[in-house]
């Protein structure tokens, strides 16, 4: 099916982050957009107020009394979903269009000039930062993104105006690594951020995942960044070379890298190096030392594409970054409140460090909720070792997304080989309670399951006591 003979678009699974942004740019089309999903959200709040409709309930073969044809019915549909589904059946065995959402993705970025951002953490971040730089440039872009902007209150941005050429336009894309769906892009700048073990119920073996990432490398048309530390910067040089391969860092000794960083206040300063210029003192509009590290990635791109000098220091400065990465709540003397998605060891590790040397001298309490059964197998040590860097933590029972339990599998065996003292368990509904009882002085909520229903009311309770 070519996308220019679609007049409707079925979503099942149309409230994930991915799902949604494909849903508003048919959206924006003015192509009929409705679908399923389990439960109802903010995201598929926003949705339905834009002229979506969704459902939450299977409604199996009751699709036939809908008036959808084949012909010209595209259907959308995530790996979440599981095969038993009715609605999935009934398309099925109608034999409508089916595709996964990279396969979607693939086709309508073809036919722009595409910046793929690839990586373990890190991506969400560092593609967001990289669209509101090419934004508040004059070379403008569309992007679809893995969370919802602060600066455009959306994960979906579009061209301010048409183009003949569309392979003229710039299109930043978040490419997500889970089910390898990264593959059906075939960007021109492409960036590589981290390659750690993670998602190994698809891939088995860490070795897996990274050769998954070097077969996105090698689809990268023109320029390739990619983090200098990573193992896989070797291989991609000897398959590009060192004029299409670059390297990225803020340990120095790379293409493109930053030094001098320090922190005035709450606010993270650095110089950039590349090849060519070197910016001193850019400010980067959100904290975090791991956040220095993805506007490196995100500046090398932007350069490269044409961003002047100018326009990058001014979009640096005026980013206010993702919904919950590092996203403030609380911000007083007395109190400090951040949420953030982190919910692989090396993001826990990153986001707990970047807090405890902007506030040394604070208390760092943490709640964290664990994401999916297999996550927490692999990485029970890493997950320990991160938490073991905060104060105090409040730990919570699993997450298991589209997982059934695994025996033995629970938040305990995190639990009981964290080595600080100040820990207990919790479930989200006792979680209120216990941490009235707490003096607070910096807290992190931390995690990618359904932790976020909890940010406003904890929010509400660290005002009331203020």
């Amino acid at each position: 099916m070519h996308l220019d003979k679609i007049k409707q678009v079925y979503f099942l699974g149309i409230g994930g982050i991915g799902m949604s942004a494909i849903a508003r740019y048919f959206n924006t089309l003015k192509i009929p957009v409705s679908g399923y999903d389990k439960t109802e959200t903010e995201l598929t709040k926003a949705l339905v107020s834009e002229g979506i409709q969704i459902h939450y309930n299977d409604i199996g073969s009751e699709l036939a009394n809908m008036g959808y044809h084949k012909e010209n019915l595209l259907v959308i549909l995530t790996p979440a979903i599981p095969k038993n589904m009715e609605e999935l059946i009934w398309f099925e065995q109608n034999e409508f269009t089916l595709l996964k959402r990279a396969q979607v993705l693939g086709l309508i970025t073809d036919a722009y000039k595409t910046v793929g951002v690839a990586g373990t953490h890190g991506k969400t971040t560092t593609s967001t930062l990289l669209a509101h730089i090419f934004k508040q440039s004059k070379l403008d872009c569309a992007a679809f993104l893995g969370g919802i902007s602060t600066n455009y209150n959306s994960n979906l941005l579009l061209h301010a105006h048409s183009h003949i050429n569309t392979q003229e336009q710039l299109m930043v894309v978040e490419a997500d690594e889970f089910d390898r769906s990264f593959l059906t892009l075939h960007p021109k700048i492409g960036i590589i951020t981290s390659t750690d073990a993670d998602h190994l119920d698809i891939y088995g073996e860490h070795d897996n995942l990274k050769k998954s990432f070097a077969d996105y490398g090698m689809q990268v048309k023109e320029h390739l960044f990619i983090k200098k530390e990573l193992s896989l910067y070797n291989d991609m040089l000897a398959h590009h070379g060192s004029s299409r391969v670059k390297s990225y860092s803020i340990m120095g000794d790379a293409d493109v890298y930053a030094d001098n960083i320090h922190i005035e206040g709450d606010t993270y300063y650095f110089d950039l190096h590349t090849e060519h210029v070197s910016l001193p003192k850019l400010h980067l509009g959100i904290p975090g030392l791991h956040n220095v590290e993805n506007a490196v990635a995100a500046s090398a791109a932007a350069l490269v594409a044409g961003v002047t000098t100018e326009e990058l220091r001014l979009a640096l400065a005026s980013f206010t970054g993702v919904k919950r990465r590092f996203e403030y709540q609380i911000k007083s003397p007395n109190l400090v409140y951040i949420d953030d998605y982190a919910h692989h060891p090396a993001e826990l590790s990153a986001t707990i460090s970047s807090v405890k040397k902007m506030y040394p001298n604070k208390k760092v309490s943490v709640i964290f909720q664990p994401h999916l059964f297999t996550r927490t197998r692999d990485f029970v040590d890493g997950f320990a070792e991160s938490l073991s860097l905060a104060d105090e933590v409040f730990l919570l029972d699993i997450y298991p997304a589209r997982e059934l339990p695994i025996a033995g599998v629970t938040s305990a065996i995190i639990f009981d080989k964290m080595t600080l003292e100040n820990k207990l368990i919790c479930s989200k509904n006792n979680t209120l309670e216990l941490l009235a009882q707490k003096q607070i002085e910096v807290l992190l909520t931390l995690g990618a399951g359904d932790i976020d229903t909890l940010v406003e009311p904890i929010k509400q309770l660290l005002l009331s006591k203020i």
